[in-house]
């Protein structure tokens, strides 16, 4: 052999993409080489075309799974390579793509190769190869934008706690200020690419990457191709989005920490299971709140219980405890012991009824009445 790769017959090739179901699944490519191969698909079928390898960049190890799959290329990419074997031509190599714009769209069944003749899947459009939202074209948007710009969520509720007056026996009232918890929504997307600073990588499927370096406008941004994905814009604000149902599993701990405020609005409910496995000796539910701020329990329509099946039910305030029912104050226990150091005030506007087989009431001197 006096003449192969690297010696004298090196020949380089341009052509199109026609097959790319390899049966040995090695990422090949059938490609109809301009100049070498006629594109009368009766004269040559696609299938007598030999299967070129694809080239991988030095970063990919292309070895045992290791690196970047070789798949990317399409029945109708463009792709520019050269024959391992010279002039014999059964050798290609593909050593890379070439975006253009087509002048005509795939049509099946004409016979005619250079082309997706058998799918006519692409390319999908008369306009350059490159991804419009590399391009940033206002009025020719990637429909994915669309989407996301239509699918924005707006005027969300938040918690809120309304003003109220606590009425306080023998007392004047007192009333607990409100906590107003404005709507918010999503922000706009802060897309605003500028060509050439969009790195943009899109499957078949729809799934998109976005690497955006334009300047001021820098944005990281992933989306599957069900509306799943994150963005995050040049000031670091991220957005999520999940269309289906979300999952965090955690092995370890989990720790997070929110300078600002944190709001998290359900439009169903939410539950918390703490120190489930019953393993743990210090799995407590703990809440603190810092100096001047108060905790805010507010139920529209329905009931606030608090339940211990064992254990009991401590409160203790540093200064007074208020309690006001609009209906009653029922209590009912083993027993009740009360412990004043001041004076207890009672103030009843109907009947003041106690039972008992002995009520002992004791004076200052230490005298007992009873009441039978």
């Amino acid at each position: 052999m006096s003449e192969f790769m690297g010696k004298n017959g090196f020949q380089w090739f341009v052509g199109v993409v026609e097959d790319r179901q390899d049966p040995k699944t090695l990422g090949r490519l059938r490609v109809r080489c301009l100049g070498y191969h006629t594109e009368d698909l009766i004269k040559l079928p696609t299938a007598d075309l030999p299967w070129a390898h694809v080239m991988n960049p030095i970063t990919s190890a292309t070895v045992s799974g290791l690196g970047q799959s070789p798949l990317g290329a399409v029945e109708g990419t463009w792709v520019v390579g050269f024959f391992q074997d010279g002039g014999d031509a059964q050798q290609p190599i593909v050593i890379g793509t070439l975006p253009g714009v087509p002048s005509t769209l795939p049509t099946k069944g004409n016979n005619k190769g250079f082309q997706d003749e058998v799918n006519a899947n692409y390319p999908k459009y008369a306009e350059t190869d490159v991804n419009r939202l590399a391009v940033g074209n206002d009025d020719n948007p990637h429909m994915s934008l669309t989407i996301r710009q239509a699918d924005r969520e707006q005027s969300i509720g938040r918690a809120d706690f309304n003003p109220v007056d606590i009425r306080r026996g023998n007392l004047s009232p007192s009333t607990l200020e409100g906590d107003d918890g404005t709507n918010f929504s999503e922000p706009t997307t802060p897309y605003n690419a500028q060509y050439p600073h969009n790195h943009v990588y899109e499957s078949e499927g729809g799934h998109i990457r976005e690497m955006d370096d334009t300047p001021s406008h820098e944005r990281i941004h992933e989306r599957h191709s069900s509306g799943s994905g994150y963005e995050i814009g040049p000031d670091g604000t991220k957005v999520t989005r999940v269309k289906g149902d979300n999952y965090d599993l955690i092995t370890g701990d989990n720790f997070a920490h929110i300078k600002g405020n944190s709001s998290t609005t359900a439009d169903g409910g939410i539950r918390v299971f703490v120190n489930a496995d019953g393993s743990t000796a210090d799995g407590h539910y703990t809440i603190e709140v810092g100096n001047n701020a108060n905790v805010n329990i507010q139920v529209n329509k329905g009931d606030c219980n608090v339940v211990t099946s064992e254990g009991d039910i401590n409160l203790k305030s540093g200064k007074s405890i208020h309690m006001d029912a609009a209906q009653g104050i029922y209590l009912a226990a083993q027993t009740v012991s009360a412990e004043i150091d001041g004076n207890w005030v009672e103030k009843v506007s109907g009947n003041n009824t106690k039972t008992g087989k002995i009520i002992n009431l004791t004076g200052g001197t230490g005298d007992v009445l009873n009441l039978l």
